[in-house]
């Protein structure tokens, strides 16, 4: 029907020209954003899946990273741990050294310097060694590796030099040692044991019992009238020691112990070895211990072998074995960083392939495909392009009418 109030046609293709440009406009939008969801209207369901796969990958990048810093952590005490075992190296190179009769006290002196100063240097590579702040070398607490969904627990060691670390610290002196409680001798040639303390008819005699079979007696009944000096008292020890039934490898031996509060000496028996079976104790049926002051006081105690010192041949045996037992502990932390390494290494590989294939998967979801969405735009274009000609066609109609009113 021809009619000038209502333009029909107009109105129709002014409505599939919106619908053209509206199309069109989507278009233009997905191909320059480059996703296909750009807001929920877009794709209501898709978009909530995407933001949560977009959370998943974002947390698996994390742990990936988590994975990769705990691996520069370990690394760090790992190659601490390499330096350590160049010390540990030359100690026992020491304490085998010092360990043979052939060099004189002065050079074992010497030899047993270089072996405090090194593990000096191991208690302080232990105690320096940290990541962000977090020990590695002289800790003990549990590290948890968060690594996405699930943690890595990782327990550090304690490798000073120290007797709860490595035990080949100076002053790790853990062996089984009998001590005489009473500081008597300003220097070592001072009288130790006065002549009024020894008396005849049985008294005299000091016994030290080392095991369960074997004791050593030093009888004092020719220094009655003028007592003896700890020097004289620790050859004398010594020289019963060695000339015992103690077995070779694990004799006890005297010795003078000074202490800096009291400016005096005082006696020590120390076993080489320690344990149950070897421990100092005290003939509880010679009263001569009473006579030194009256007082039992006499201690003892048992531990691991002394690994502090190769002053003496005869700590530089203990010093031997303890350093040994020092690599060995050294050895397995070292294996354990290794082993520690490759897992984490082994789960960054694993959470990157999860995070690359949630985040093709999000790309499937969310992105948009340049070849169809062309396609939709040029057939957009065309439409947008004939509704516009269409809606010039029809809105030149209504002039038609006036030839009929002429």
């Amino acid at each position: 029907m021809l009619s000038i109030k209502n333009n029909l046609m107009a109105a129709n293709a002014a409505r599939h020209l919106g619908t053209s440009y509206n199309s069109l406009a989507t278009s233009v939008e997905r191909l320059s954003s480059g996703l296909r969801i750009n807001s929920a209207k877009d794709d209501a369901a898709g978009l909530a899946v995407r933001e949560l796969i977009r959370g998943d990958v974002a947390q698996l990048n994390q742990a990936a990273r988590n994975a990769s810093d705990a691996v520069s952590m370990l690394q760090t005490a790992e190659g601490a741990m390499a330096v350590i075992d160049e010390l540990l190296v030359r100690m026992k190179e020491l304490a085998e050294q010092a360990s043979t009769g052939s060099y004189s006290a002065a050079q074992i002196g010497i030899m047993n310097n270089e072996y405090i100063q090194l593990g000096a240097e191991i208690t302080r590579i232990a105690d320096s060694t940290t990541f962000n702040g977090t020990s590695l070398l002289n800790n003990t607490t549990a590290l948890s590796f968060h690594l996405g969904s699930a943690s890595i627990s990782f327990t550090p060691a304690d490798v000073r030099a120290g007797a709860t670390g490595l035990a080949v610290d100076a002053t790790a002196d853990s062996t089984s040692t009998a001590l005489h409680g009473r500081y008597y001798a300003t220097t070592v040639d001072s009288i130790y044991v006065p002549a009024a303390d020894i008396t005849n008819g049985g008294e005299e005699d000091i016994q030290f019992e080392f095991g369960t079979d074997s004791n050593v007696a030093v009888n004092l009944g020719d220094v009655e009238g003028t007592g003896i000096t700890l020097a004289a008292l620790i050859v004398r020890l010594n020289d019963a020691a060695i000339a015992g039934d103690w077995s070779a490898s694990d004799p006890a031996f005297a010795k003078a112990e000074y202490d800096s509060d009291y400016g005096a000496y005082r006696l020590r028996v120390t076993a080489l070895t320690a344990g149950a079976g070897n421990d100092i104790t005290m003939n509880a049926g010679v009263t001569m211990l009473d006579k030194f002051d009256n007082v039992d006081d006499f201690s003892v105690t048992n531990g691991a072998a002394d690994g502090g010192s190769v002053s003496l041949v005869t700590d530089a045996a203990g010093a031997l074995a303890a350093v040994s037992l020092a690599i060995t502990t050294k050895d397995t932390y070292r294996a354990k960083l290794g082993y520690y390494m490759n897992r984490l290494e082994a789960a960054n590989s694993i959470l990157n392939i999860q995070a690359e294939n949630l985040g093709a998967a999000e790309s499937r979801i969310s992105d948009v495909d340049v070849a169809t969405e062309m396609a939709n735009m040029t057939r957009n274009q065309v439409l947008a392009q004939a509704g516009i000609s269409m809606l010039a066609q029809a809105n030149s109609m209504p002039q038609m009418a006036l030839k009929l009113l002429g």
